[in-house]
């Protein structure tokens, strides 16, 4: 089986547990799946033990707080700026307790994510989180991905230098599909099933969808999440995004990995296999439990999240995606398949199409529009094993001048 996250019952970790609770770094420490990282951390002071923190240096109070709470070694923003308020918010709050170091600048999470620990935790939210993910594996990290960014841009650097195991998926689809793999070999697997809300417009037409609001758009049913994983998750892009990691994480083939809507966000993802038995992983929707999966795999941290009340009637609904309305998957399955720096197009304009929506500058349905002019024009990809960073770094930058242009046309 040729993948990142090859899910075993039992696997031999990367680094092995030293005695005393793990340790970990944890990047993206101010997002929504940071805070919600050092949640599980604080309830289970047993098991983990946080050692550097880095954000990008917008939320400096929080970070200080989060800093000499876990107390850790290292606080890192990739603001340099941010680095007085910093420092003044970490004396503020110290009362006694010792300061920690600061690093600050791009390279900043990158250098966090070399340091001796157990396994880190990449929360960074776009392709900026490439370096870093690609530094722990190089360190020998066992690395809890989050930053789903990194592995679709880079994802032959990232599959150059993992090794089987060293990946644990943080995403709620991703870690269904880790579950339920392990209930059969991989030759057993006829598809991949992922999972998507349908976000706050499941059901309209794309005639619908032309007036849509950013509040609307921002309004999603299920997850509580940041404004540009927010806006994917209404256009679908996320869900896109997702097939593709699906495919680098699993080596299963774009034909063999399917979408359905499922309102209820209970079922995360499934895996059919051969026999016709269908493996799903259920919860509620809580990212609590798949973080705690990946912070102590391949242990279960108990009472992560609540699980499902079962004395209580309920319906799960799967409805079938309308590719018309929502064509972002079909676009991501093409550039997955043509590969190269493609993804790294396509992620970049759709990190600027999503940024000008935001700022009123483009209507709803020219997200994914504007996202394939760029894909289309962007030709030929660079691909094979003579991709570098910096091919991927050039692609990203010519995507977003174009795409602004466009935007801004």
């Amino acid at each position: 089986m040729n993948s990142l996250a090859a899910p075993q019952l039992r696997f031999t970790p990367v680094v092995k547990d030293p005695a005393g609770p793990r340790e970990l770094v944890i990047l993206g420490s101010t997002g929504s799946i940071g805070t919600q990282a050092i949640d599980v951390v604080l309830r289970n002071p047993d098991r983990f033990k946080v050692v550097a923190l880095s954000a990008a240096g917008g939320r400096v109070q929080l970070l200080a707080e989060q800093a000499l709470r876990l107390g850790v070694h290292t606080v890192a923003v990739a603001d340099p700026d941010a680095v007085p308020a910093l420092r003044e918010a970490l004396a503020a709050k110290a009362a006694g307790r010792a300061l920690p170091e600061i690093l600050a600048g791009p390279e900043a999470a990158t250098e966090l994510a070399r340091l001796e620990c157990h396994s880190v935790l990449n929360g960074i939210t776009g392709s900026i989180g490439l370096r870093p993910t690609l530094a722990a594996l190089r360190a020998g990290r066992v690395l809890v991905l989050a930053n789903k960014e990194s592995l679709i841009v880079g994802g032959p650097l990232v599959k150059a230098v993992a090794k089987p195991g060293q990946i644990v998926p943080v995403d709620s689809e991703h870690t269904a599909i880790f579950q339920a793999l392990a209930g059969g070999t991989h030759a057993e697997v006829r598809k991949l099933v992922v999972t998507a809300s349908g976000g706050p417009f499941r059901g309209r037409t794309r005639e619908q969808l032309a007036g849509v609001t950013v509040q609307d758009a921002l309004a999603h049913p299920t997850w509580a999440m940041g404004p540009v994983i927010t806006i994917n998750s209404a256009t679908l892009v996320n869900k896109g995004l997702e097939v593709i990691e699906a495919h680098l994480l699993y080596d299963v083939p774009f034909d063999r990995i399917e979408v359905v809507v499922h309102p209820q966000s209970i079922v995360h993802s499934m895996v059919e296999f051969t026999d016709g038995s269908t493996l799903a992983q259920a919860s509620p929707p809580d990212m609590r439990m798949p973080i705690a999966l990946g912070l102590g795999w391949p242990d279960r941290v108990p009472d992560a999240a609540p699980g499902c009340d079962w004395t209580k009637a309920a319906t799960w609904e799967f409805f079938p995606l309308d590719d018309v309305a929502f064509p972002a998957v079909a676009l991501a399955r093409e550039v997955g398949t043509l590969g190269g720096t493609a993804p790294a197009v396509f992620n970049a304009a759709n990190e600027e199409c999503v940024d000008a929506f935001l700022k009123g500058g483009l209507a709803f349905t020219q997200i994914v529009d504007t996202v394939a002019k760029v894909v289309g024009e962007h030709g030929v990809p660079a691909s094979g094993t003579s991709l570098t960073v910096e091919d991927v770094l050039h692609a990203e930058d010519w995507a977003r001048a174009r795409a602004r242009e466009l935007a801004a046309g």
